[in-house]
């Protein structure tokens, strides 16, 4: 398990990654995290829709109810085009922190861990 705080600040980056890949529902996005964590992120539902209305408020996501192919009305969510450009704006500012720490992490000799 990671540190509440590191699950908290991951959150968005995550949910604009996997709804950048196509649109889900709920449940769908936390076997997702689970599965690509290994299980060492696990989301509650209340922390995973609070967040995605939050980016639903803020116009990065959008959403719909529809059936699903085995007839259950779920609500799916997708990114908006401002959505997209958040994306990218999440990805480029986490791939300079993991730069930093993989700097601050290497050994004297300027090896990567």
């Amino acid at each position: 398990m990671l540190p509440k705080a590191m699950v908290a600040a991951s959150t968005k980056p995550l949910l604009l990654s996997i709804l950048g890949k196509g649109e889900s529902y709920g449940y769908l996005i936390v076997k997702k995290v689970r599965a690509l964590s290994g299980g060492r992120l696990i989301w509650s539902f209340g922390m995973l829709y609070a967040v995605l209305h939050r980016l639903e408020r803020d116009g990065l996501v959008r959403s719909a109810w529809r059936t699903s192919e085995e007839g259950r009305l779920r609500k799916y969510y997708r990114l908006t085009p401002r959505g997209q450009r958040e994306l990218e704006k999440e990805k480029e500012a986490w791939q300079r922190v993991n730069e930093v720490l993989l700097k601050v992490w290497a050994p004297a000799g300027g090896e990567r861990p």
